[in-house]
This record gives structure tokens, C-alpha cells and sequence, in this order.
């Protein structure tokens, strides 16, 4: 019992540094016995997550999940919900700093209703750093959150105000909105989806 504990101790660690966030995101999921199932998530954390789901193991197995806008996670079952259960999420350090920047754009998405998300589906890049440039020739590191063909949400310690013109890369874009963490960036022009992530990361 000892070791369970300590395997569960991580997850209540993430609950108290990460506020879970309401999220609609579709999925599937495997449990142990290789079944898998559609499925809902209603909320959210860089640690664990709950979703509305057909299928429902024992408290203790291993899930498999791939979820819409955030790919594949894993972890175990923590508690039976109504119609659902809750899981927690095994990540490393750097993935959790990855979901809770995903989480914050799709955060944002959901309350202010984000117009390019309608026009064009998010990616997350594969190499999420790059360097920003801005009005006055100041270049600074930042973190893609995503981005589209028409534009990307930035994760920044300091926000270029609105409006002002920046360079993500090579792309050209203006500062649209305030998010959290960062920043919404629209691009001049829209992008070719094959050249799109070596466009933006380009030092």
C-alpha cells in the first residue's frame, strides 16, 4: 500500500500547482483489456483529467488516451465520476509545461470564442521555441503554444502591445489579443501548411 501511495502523491502535487480548466476536447481511449472507446473530456490539468466516458475500468488501470488538439496521454484511473471517470496524467516536467500551455490556449479559445480557430485547425509544433521580433528591432525568445495557417498563440513573459507588427521567424503578424501567458498572434498572410513550422521557428 506504501508504494501506492507514493504513486499517487505526484498527482495531488499537480492538482495544487495546476488549476484544472474546462475543456469540451473528443477523444478516444484503451483500457487494459485493449477495448477502446469514444469519449469526452470536461476538464483538465497538466496533472489529471476527467471525461465523460462509455467504458469504465477499476480504479488503479492504465488508460490510453489521444485527444483532439493534444495528442496522446497516459496514466490511471483515480476515481469513478458520473458517467466517467477521472485519471491522472504521466507526463514529464517539460510535457506538463507543454499540456499547461495547451490548456491555456484552449482556455482562452473556449471564452472568447477565437475567430482563426474556426477558420483553420491548430497544431502544436514540434519545436515550440522561436525567436520573436519586434517593432523596434528587439528580438526575444518565445514558446508556440500552436499555431495555424492564419495565425498563433504565443507564450511570452512580456506582451508587444496590440496591434503592433512582429516577426515569428520569418512570418509577419499582428498582436490581436492578450492570453493568460502570452499573446495572440494573426499573420499578415496566410501560410502553406508544408512550409508553416520551419517559417516560424527560423532564427
Amino acid at each position: 500500500m506504501a508504494l501506492a501511495n507514493k504513486k499517487f502523491l505526484p498527482a495531488a502535487e499537480e492538482r495544487r500547482r495546476f488549476q484544472r480548466v474546462k475543456v469540451h476536447l473528443l477523444g478516444r481511449y484503451m483500457l487494459p483489456d485493449r477495448r477502446e472507446f469514444p469519449c469526452q473530456v470536461i476538464n483538465m490539468s497538466p496533472g489529471g483529467l476527467a471525461l465523460l466516458a462509455p467504458g469504465i475500468g477499476n480504479v488503479g488501470d492504465r488508460v490510453v488516451a489521444y485527444l483532439d488538439h493534444i495528442g496522446r496521454v497516459e496514466g490511471k484511473i483515480t476515481r469513478i465520476i458520473d458517467n466517467g471517470f477521472a485519471m491522472t496524467v504521466g507526463a514529464t516536467p517539460r510535457k506538463r509545461d507543454k499540456l499547461a500551455a495547451q490548456l491555456t490556449w484552449l482556455a482562452n479559445r473556449d471564452i472568447l470564442n477565437l475567430p482563426e480557430d474556426r477558420r483553420h485547425d491548430r497544431i502544436v509544433p514540434r519545436n515550440p521555441i522561436a525567436v520573436l521580433t519586434l517593432e523596434d528591432g528587439t528580438k526575444m525568445t518565445c514558446r508556440i503554444i500552436d499555431l495555424s495557417l492564419s495565425g498563433a498563440a504565443i507564450a511570452a513573459e512580456n506582451r508587444p502591445p496590440l496591434k503592433s507588427i512582429v516577426l515569428l521567424g520569418r512570418v509577419q503578424g499582428r498582436v490581436v489579443r492578450n492570453l493568460e501567458d502570452g499573446f495572440a498572434l494573426e499573420f499578415m498572410h496566410e501560410q502553406p501548411i508544408e512550409t508553416l513550422e520551419e517559417s516560424v521557428t527560423a532564427r
